[in-house]
């Protein structure tokens, strides 16, 4: 029986879900989230894991592609007015050790990452230049779209095949990271330290279809910067458990949701693993993992099945190193290096060593040169630690299935100590007092572990849902079928995690299930995320909003085009807008297809057309 109702109901409390619970509360919908663990935050979580006092980043420390959050930018959820969120940007984005303590550095400043890439290779310095100014220009179309439904993966190739700009970004998406990087670089050492970076997307340096990384990052570090919040990277989480919670909305832990609740071919609530029943008067949300569809979710078709369990995954996954330390780590590079918010302690500075390595990872070895990342946070921000105490962070990159002959028949329960000295022993190289007398304490996460974690999201330890190739990019995330953030066969079910558009990582993309949702719902978006309520009297519905322009929708009332403007050069009328609210689009009407628009539409259809001003947008009226 049902023991309770809501508007909304939300499995799962990682950042995606809060996100997209908070703007419902916002909007005035009675919202439940309910998590399986003690505490929310999925993926952006930070614990005491080792000692009283040593806040530890579980899984994501690295803030980046929020930033170009119109949540963050605008501060729609008042996340950082209201609850409390403070961000910590280091004038040192990222950083690469090489064995002889040689680093690059790419600084939030321009210049100054020049200066020290011209001492490698002057080349190489005036080709980055360069090319950060062209990955700004890019930016300005492709990053509205990271934080809203996408376009279908077929309309956004034909809406980029329309411009030079867009045949570029084409051109980077099938690519691949370490073509796109040997056309352009003549160091090893600067190549390295650019095909690094973008492996932190868990994605090959030679994967066909990921190229856009190299497109995009340098844009994003010079423009936005690199960022974590102050406190742990579950400062996020806590500041919108506090925006949910301020809007009437509610968060149970410790509550597993073991199916969704179908009725009428409708989401109408769930069940607990303790047999408790939620329901749910408007929708449901689900942090459901392509590959676990079926385990929840009666009534979806089985072809969608089928090709939601052949959604790619990662090849391979990370294992994290937790250390506790009585002072801050210290490198034998010099300080500024410990200022590095993503740093990469290389095994060797020749491209074509550190491409044999990523090939034995591929194939389930357990390289002999580590490849691995890390750093001291508390250098920059001391609230994550005792007084005068330190810790550190390590990434070292791993199979989910060990296939090397020295650990056969053994799995990551067993072996994970074993392999986590082996990493101790490559941070050693190149962080002086790394030492026994100096670590209090560690925790060793496998990648068996980061699934056991998130089991419904980090699927065989692939921490960002599913692989970033191309063909499950934008309307294809994780498959054409779940790639609107809906399941077909279920009404009023919404998905939300890192398997969803725009990808991994933390981009506070729930904002995009929540843009759905409203659509879907008949309330305007815009109007909440600018502070306006929906309870409050007549709704503002999104026929009713007053915008500026003319918006074509298409059959699922989806924005297709919002037409900005029109003007007349010469013989023609030029028409100029956004394409599904991020491709800029200009479309020319010239004398010969108006004539023929004229014949299209005849007699009966012109007089429409001419009360059509006065209609009130019902498609269905007679």
């Amino acid at each position: 029986m049902t023991q309770a109702s809501y508007d909304i109901v939300t499995m799962g409390a990682g950042h995606n879900g809060l996100v997209a619970a908070a703007y419902l509360a916002k909007a005035g919908k009675k919202v439940l989230v309910l998590e399986r663990k003690a505490y929310p935050g999925g993926g952006v979580s930070t614990q005491q894991l080792n000692a009283p006092g040593y806040w530890h980043d579980e899984h994501s420390s690295v803030h980046i592609m929020i930033q170009g959050n119109p949540m963050l930018r605008q501060d729609e959820l008042g996340l950082i007015s209201k609850h409390g969120l403070k961000y910590h940007y280091s004038p040192v984005p990222h950083a690469t050790i090489f064995p002889d303590q040689s680093v690059l550095y790419t600084y939030k400043d321009i210049d100054k990452t020049c200066e020290g890439l011209a001492k490698v290779s002057a080349k190489d310095a005036e080709t980055y230049r360069g090319f950060v100014k062209m990955s700004q220009e890019i930016l300005k179309v492709f990053m509205p779209g990271l934080y809203a439904p996408p376009p279908p993966l077929g309309e956004l190739v034909a809406m980029l095949d329309r411009s030079d700009e867009g045949r570029l970004m084409l051109d980077y998406m099938n690519r691949d990271c370490l073509d796109l990087v040997n056309r352009l670089y003549e160091s090893d050492k600067v190549k390295i330290h650019l095909l690094r970076l973008v492996t932190e997307n868990l994605q090959m340096p030679n994967e066909l279809g990921t190229g856009m990384g190299v497109l995009l990052m340098p844009g994003i570090i010079h423009t936005y910067g690199v960022s974590q919040p102050v406190g742990g990277s579950g400062k996020l989480t806590e500041s919108l458990v506090r925006c949910l919670e301020s809007h009437g909305g509610e968060l149970r832990c410790n509550a597993e949701v073991a199916r969704i609740l179908v009725r009428d071919g409708r989401a109408a609530g769930v069940e607990l693993a303790c047999g408790e029943r939620v329901a749910a008067r408007d929708a449901v949300i689900g942090a459901i993992h392509p590959h676990v569809v079926r385990k929840f979710v009666d009534g979806v078709p089985e072809p969608v099945l089928q090709r939601a369990e052949r959604a790619a995954l990662a090849p391979f996954s990370i294992m994290v190193s937790h250390y506790a330390l009585n002072e801050n780590a210290r490198y034998y590079a010099g300080e500024e290096v410990g200022q590095a918010t993503m740093l990469e302690f290389m095994a060797t500075d020749r491209l074509d060593e550190m491409l044999a390595d990523f090939d034995d990872l591929k194939r389930g070895l357990v390289t002999e040169r580590r490849l691995c990342a890390g750093g001291d946070e508390s250098i920059s921000d001391k609230t994550r630690v005792p007084p005068g105490k330190g810790l550190f962070h390590g990434i070292t990159f791993a199979p989910y299935d060990v296939k090397d002959k020295r650990w056969a028949g053994r799995g990551w329960d067993d072996i994970k100590e074993e392999l986590g000295d082996l990493s101790l022993a490559h941070y050693r190289k190149f962080v002086a007092n790394l030492t026994s007398d100096n670590i209090v304490a560690r925790t060793i996460v496998s990648p068996l572990d980061l699934e056991r974690s998130s089991p419904n999201s980090m699927m065989r330890g692939d921490l960002h849902g599913v692989a970033p190739y191309f063909y499950q990019s934008a309307g294809h995330r994780p498959t054409p079928d779940l790639g609107q953030y809906t399941v077909p066969g279920v009404e009023r079910l919404y998905l939300a995690g890192p398997f969803q558009h725009p990808g991994g990582g933390v981009y506070g993309a729930g904002r995009a299930t929540a843009i759905k949702m409203f659509g879907q719902l008949g309330m305007d978006f815009t109007s909440v995320s600018g502070g306006s309520r929906q309870d409050l009297g007549v709704p503002a519905t999104a026929a009713a909003v007053k915008r500026d322009g003319m918006v074509l929708r298409g059959p699922a009332d989806e924005e297709l085009m919002h037409v900005e403007s029109l003007e007349r050069h010469g013989g023609e009328l030029v028409i100029k807008g956004k394409s599904f609210g991020t491709m800029p689009m200009e479309a020319r009407l010239d004398g010969p297809s108006a004539r023929a628009g004229l014949k299209m539409l005849g007699l009966s259809k012109l007089a429409f057309l001419a009360t059509l001003p006065l209609r009130r947008g019902n498609r269905h009226e007679p």
